[in-house]
């Protein structure tokens, strides 16, 4: 899919970390972040993958779109969108969406204990456009079709078992997908103007088989208590998901998805929001809006993919901005981790960690071509904050 263009709502409304400070939880309605020094330093130079990095840290292309990946016989994917990492023995697995329709689908990288290459293959095929998704803690990754009354797809990141279709998690024009194993729910956004935000329970969890889809609640504003009201007709035979409850929450254009301690992350790319999602409080707030930022530019504009790590940082990738994954510390401040340059026809896709930390995946969906054909993915190696 060429770029999404959406223009930014003029609706304004009111505006606590796992291991400190006010992102996560603790005083959990904070003022959304702001602007100020990351973590890591200003960016340097591009280096010769033409990525701006802090010091201390760098890159190297995985793959790309249309060529084998190295040292396999598996050409990986046009439009590299959402992935994911996971732990394999001493090594892992990145799994990758392909946002192209038809013939979307997912594939991944298996990686040894030293970060090299060992093995490449297809872990979804026939689909259409998938664009992101989430992990779950049985370890296996839902793919998300971003087509109108689009399906989840759950897939085998070891590409052994055959995927399955999830009817029961709803048909609607999915995004991503973030598991909350508390409360033993999914939460589910949709990419639409007019979306919501949604999360579906299994009858047993572990089996996403069977369940219920439910959609949120809340009054007018950006700050507050929410419920959660059951969409009757999960699948949108006669009407659209989004529009079965009223009072629905509007969102304009769901994106990325994250959960960690009690907390879910999502953006929304008609408005350059990150909302935060108490479960635990069930209470919504804004985590970052540019249009709230003060005494400058917004850092981070185009909010898209989404990731974080154990030290309470908070990743989020740029759809158009200025081509950057920004960084939003614990501490409530935003700025820039990477930037990727001479690529503005693209965007930044599917941002994970590996299981250690230590390194970082993604992908430039269309690279320096601007067509799904010129996908680039990468990986960044550095000093995390652990």
């Amino acid at each position: 899919m060429e770029r999404r263009t959406f223009l930014r709502t003029a609706v304004m409304g009111t505006s606590a970390a796992a291991f400190g400070g006010t992102l996560w939880r603790g005083a959990a309605h904070a003022d959304p972040a702001q602007p100020g020094a990351g973590p890591y330093g200003a960016l340097r130079a591009a280096d010769a993958n033409g990525i701006q990095l802090p010091a201390g840290f760098t890159s190297r292309i995985v793959a790309r779109s249309g060529q084998k990946v190295a040292g396999t016989s598996y050409t990986w994917h046009n439009a590299p969108d959402g992935g994911a990492c996971y732990a394999d023995g001493t090594g892992w697995i990145y799994v990758s969406n392909s946002e192209i329709n038809p013939s979307g689908g997912a594939g991944a990288i298996r990686f040894s204990a030293t970060g090299a290459i060992t093995s490449a293959y297809r872990i979804l095929s026939s689909t259409r456009q998938n664009c992101a998704g989430g992990t779950t803690p049985w370890n296996t990754w839902l793919s998300c079709e971003e087509v109108d009354r689009g399906y989840v797809y759950e897939t085998d990141p070891w590409g052994v078992k055959a995927a399955v279709r999830r009817d029961a998690m709803g048909r609607f024009k999915h995004e991503a997908a973030a598991a909350d194993p508390v409360r033993k729910v999914v939460y589910l956004t949709e990419d639409v103007s007019d979306g919501c935000f949604y999360r579906f329970t299994p009858t047993t969890w572990g089996n996403l088989s069977a369940g219920k889809l439910e959609v949120l609640r809340m009054g007018s504003g950006t700050s507050g208590p929410v419920t959660w009201a059951t969409v009757p007709d999960p699948s949108g035979a006669s009407t659209a998901t989004r529009n079965q409850v009223s009072g629905a929450k509007r969102f304009t254009g769901g994106e990325g998805c994250y959960y960690a301690n009690d907390v879910c992350f999502f953006t929304t790319k008609g408005d350059n929001r990150v909302w935060k999602y108490d479960a635990a409080a069930q209470r919504l707030d804004l985590a970052y809006d540019d249009s709230l930022v003060t005494g400058g530019s917004a850092p981070l504009t185009g909010v898209d993919n989404v990731t974080g790590t154990a030290s309470g940082d908070l990743y989020v990738a740029e759809d158009g901005g200025n081509m950057e994954i920004c960084v939003i510390t614990p501490a409530d401040v935003v700025s820039p981790f990477l930037r990727i340059g001479g690529q503005s026809g693209s965007e930044i896709t599917g941002p994970a960690f590996s299981p250690d930390g230590k390194r970082l995946y993604f992908s430039s969906q269309r690279g320096t071509s601007g067509s799904s054909s010129g996908g680039i993915t990468y990986e960044v190696t550095g000093p995390f904050r652990a």
